[in-house]
């Protein structure tokens, strides 16, 4: 990858005291960062507030980074525990993971949602989402993290495995234990 040269480049930059080399990592993963905020801020201006205080922390924080994982899995995970720390102070929950439930990738229940204009079907559509992002919303912390960069995020086990500090068969199980309880929450809807 062209770019994990460039991001390390950046990082030694920044951490020799060079503060554009920073705004260079911000400018390129600050859409990918808002993006993943937002999952867990609901308001557009709150979420760019937490995202940029994530930045901020980052900022601080690149002097000890070590360049163990690549920067952007690192900035994931204060981003991710930025937003939670804001949810906590806020008593708020996060809401809705608008899961595309017409993608069968995601969920098996595609060929039975066929006909799509009826306006049964449109509450049941609602309904499943619904159900899904609540069902989502109940889990604990690390399954619900695991199964958004997964399904939300689109990363890859390994990307999840770095951001979450955990080997690859615990991210494995923790999206399995997820999409087993989400499915369990869809079972009478779609019975």
């Amino acid at each position: 990858m062209g770019n994990e040269t460039s991001d390390r480049e950046l990082v030694q930059r920044v951490q020799q005291g060079d503060r554009r080399a920073f705004d260079i990592l911000v400018a390129r993963y600050q859409h990918k960062i808002i993006k993943l905020v937002t999952r867990y801020v609901r308001d557009p201006s709150e979420a760019m507030d937490v995202a940029q205080e994530a930045f901020l922390k980052a900022y601080r924080a690149l002097p000890g980074f070590r360049g163990e994982s690549a920067f952007y899995t690192w900035m994931y995970r204060i981003a991710i525990n930025t937003a939670k720390n804001y949810l906590v102070a806020a008593k708020r929950r996060p809401v809705d993971y608008d899961l595309d439930l017409q993608d069968p990738d995601q969920y098996e229940m595609h060929g039975r949602l066929k006909d799509t204009d009826t306006p049964e079907h449109m509450v049941l559509t609602e309904e499943i989402r619904q159900t899904v992002n609540q069902a989502i919303e109940e889990l604990p912390d690390d399954l619900r993290t695991a199964i958004v960069l997964r399904e939300v995020e689109g990363m890859s086990y390994e990307e999840i495995a770095t951001a979450m500090e955990c080997p690859v068969g615990t991210v494995r199980s923790r999206i399995f234990r997820a999409r087993e309880a989400i499915d369990r929450q869809l079972k009478p809807l779609l019975d």
